[in-house]
């Protein structure tokens, strides 16, 4: 047995905590954060939240906005129009992790290295915006 097994003290071992595995089950899905992050600038209808992430289909952006509603961080509202149209926009709970996505694309500035002249940027939030 190697030195460092021998030492090795299993019952030492911390878990993950229960909140870090929640959030990134329902963050850390390929394409939730870059949504919630769009969103945090302002409310957007489906085609604006397509073109604003390059390489996401709309069946999967679909499929995200559902996941994300359900879990009460993004509402869906239909603009009855004419044109008929459905927007997206923040919950309370959604535009409370503002601060920690600005957290997160400062660290990847630092720590990742760019892979693209948009790497990393949120939209700023104009003063008068509703989130």
């Amino acid at each position: 047995m190697a030195a460092a097994e021998r030492n090795h003290d299993s019952a030492a071992c911390t878990q993950v905590d229960d909140g870090i595995t929640r959030v990134f089950q329902l963050l850390g899905k390929r394409w939730s954060g870059p949504i919630v992050a769009v969103l945090v600038g302002r409310p957007a209808h489906f085609t604006d939240l397509r073109r604003a992430i390059p390489g996401i289909s709309e069946r999967m952006l679909s499929d995200r906005l559902t996941e994300l509603g359900a879990a009460g961080l993004v509402l869906r509202e239909v603009d009855e129009g004419p044109p008929l149209r459905v927007s997206y926009r923040l919950t309370e709970a959604g535009s409370a992790l503002e601060p920690a996505l600005r957290e997160l694309a400062q660290w990847a500035k630092t720590h990742l290295p760019d892979t693209g002249p948009c790497a990393g940027a949120l939209p700023e939030r104009p003063a008068d915006a509703r989130i």
